[in-house]
């Protein structure tokens, strides 16, 4: 069986290093990716199947990030993924763009050198980045249980990169819409039932096909799953794998159930005989006093309290400098 990392990879983990290792069933896939692209993370995030699971052929996934969005992508760790891919869409032999590969810097990103060579055109370095990320997100999504490693800060293989990258949330969206086997999300999939919310204000950041903005414009009209599919005439499995996919990169999120729990109707007031008895009441100044006072010393004895937790330094939070990294992303 495979380890997530080799003992030998000078990526693998160590002293000097603070890397994060967790389970799929704790922390999905989407929620990970989150966590990546708000803290503009930077380093190597590796997914396998669970120990138990893994076979001599099980693909070990690593998926690298900077400043929290991807960079690059493979499920092997001796820089040849890159050339692979582009052999088999490109036409030509391995064995040729090995050859090609040897001229092009090693300082530089794989992709971006074979453009300049005029070895590949724009939109076949689009093309390629989207196979080279998305592959692996799809059969990232579609993997029922596995373990994660994120070392952060950790070197972003330049034979591995086409100088393109995008945001990790867009990949997880993207790659939703390629999912075949649902098996997965079978009992995480939102009731047909629910209502959801948007979450933002404005026209959403992500580039969303007809149906995705279907759903996402009858967010905000307080309708349940069952009516969005049949307005926009899709069938209910449909919309429900659409909703999940917004929710998952944080666009909508499910309404309360608290707010179809209360009544409806407004609450009667008091009875205007009690009313009238309630103000010839007075209360009395030391009943104030004594409340006051109870107040006083409840909130006094909760403030000093000390969690014993201390901020990284600066010097702690070093990000690699990649100034060769382009700022281009895929649509």
């Amino acid at each position: 069986m495979k380890p997530l990392l080799k003992p030998d990879n000078p990526l693998a983990f160590n002293g000097k290093t603070m890397s994060i290792t967790g389970a799929l069933t704790d922390f999905s896939l989407s929620e990970i990716f989150q966590l990546i692209e708000k803290g503009q993370k930077t380093g190597l995030l590796a997914i396998s199947a669970l120990p138990e699971d893994l076979t001599p052929d099980s693909d070990i996934h690593y998926i690298w990030v900077y400043r929290g969005r991807i960079v690059a992508a493979s499920n092997r760790l001796d820089h040849q993924c890159l050339v692979g891919i582009i052999a088999k869409n490109h036409g030509v032999s391995k064995r040729v763009i090995t050859k090609l590969v040897q001229l092009c810097p090693k300082d530089k990103p794989l992709g971006l050198s074979l453009k300049n060579q005029g070895v590949l055109s724009e939109q076949k370095l689009n093309q390629i980045f989207q196979i080279q990320v998305l592959q692996q997100m799809r059969t990232l999504l579609e993997l029922q249980d596995g373990m994660f490693k994120f070392i952060p800060d950790a070197p972003i293989p330049m034979r591995e990169m086409t100088g393109l990258n995008i945001r990790a949330t867009e990949a997880i969206l993207l790659g939703f819409r390629l999912v075949q086997n649902w098996d997965a999300f079978a009992n995480k999939l939102p009731d047909p039932n629910v209502i959801l919310a948007p979450t933002i204000f404005g026209s959403p950041s992500y580039p969303l096909n007809n149906r995705e903005l279907g759903v996402w414009e009858y967010a905000a009209g307080n309708v349940s799953l069952k009516v969005m599919a049949k307005n926009l005439a899709l069938p209910v499995n449909a919309i429900q794998k659409i909703a999940f996919a917004l929710m998952a990169i944080g666009l909508v999120e499910e309404v309360s159930l608290l707010s179809r729990v209360l009544p409806e109707k407004p609450i009667s007031p008091f009875p205007i005989q009690l009313s009238q008895d309630f103000n010839k009441k007075k209360i009395s100044s030391s009943f104030l006093h004594t409340f006051l006072d109870l107040l006083r010393s409840k909130v006094s004895r909760s403030l000093p309290i000390r969690w014993g937790y201390r901020s990284p330094s600066p010097d702690q939070k070093k990000l690699i400098t990649l100034d060769t990294l382009s700022d281009s992303a895929i649509c």
